[in-house]
């Protein structure tokens, strides 16, 4: 039985020893991917802070809501804390709350509106200008996923706040 045991350990350290060989060991990184895990990602060491690239990288755009349901949970409220303490620090943004629904069942359009409406009333209550801000609802328009599966409808469930510099179509 040991005897197997060993045969079995040397087979494995063998063919160990085979892939590492197989591997390149040349760098053949490009020249400006770094090769360190906790490096910054090619293309994002420039981005400014007060940013539209700082919002969507730092910050989150998604707001997501239970089926049927306009009313903001724990994690939904933590991501729109995150985004007023953003704002309040960079005033210079306006927001449009764009709400989508894909709630079998439910007048889709309805509570897409209730979603971004939701959405602004929380980010008001927190110290944001309406008058920064306005919401509009389109239902089951720019779906992300497009498929009968509950956890994939999900992520169409949403409210995407985006940043403008002047306000366009409600």
């Amino acid at each position: 039985m040991n005897c197997m045991i060993e045969n079995t350990r040397r087979l494995l350290a063998a063919g160990l020893l085979v892939l590492v060989a197989s591997c390149s060991t040349s760098n053949t990184l490009a020249p400006s991917t770094p090769d360190v895990t906790n490096a910054e990602i090619a293309g994002f060491q420039n981005v400014q802070p007060g940013s539209e690239e700082d919002f969507i990288l730092n910050v989150g755009r998604r707001t997501y809501f239970t089926q049927g349901s306009a009313a903001l949970d724990s994690v939904a409220k933590a991501t729109l804390d995150t985004q007023i303490a953003w704002l309040a620090k960079h005033p210079r943004w306006l927001l449009k709350l764009q709400g989508f629904a894909d709630d079998p069942g439910a007048s889709e359009t309805a509570l897409s509106q209730q979603r971004a409406d939701a959405v602004m009333d929380y980010l008001a209550a927190g110290g944001i200008d309406r008058n920064r801000m306005w919401a509009k609802g389109y239902g089951k328009d720019r779906l992300v996923r497009d498929c009968p599966d509950t956890a994939c409808r999900s992520q169409n469930r949403r409210v995407v706040s985006n940043l403008r510099d002047e306000r366009d179509e409600p």
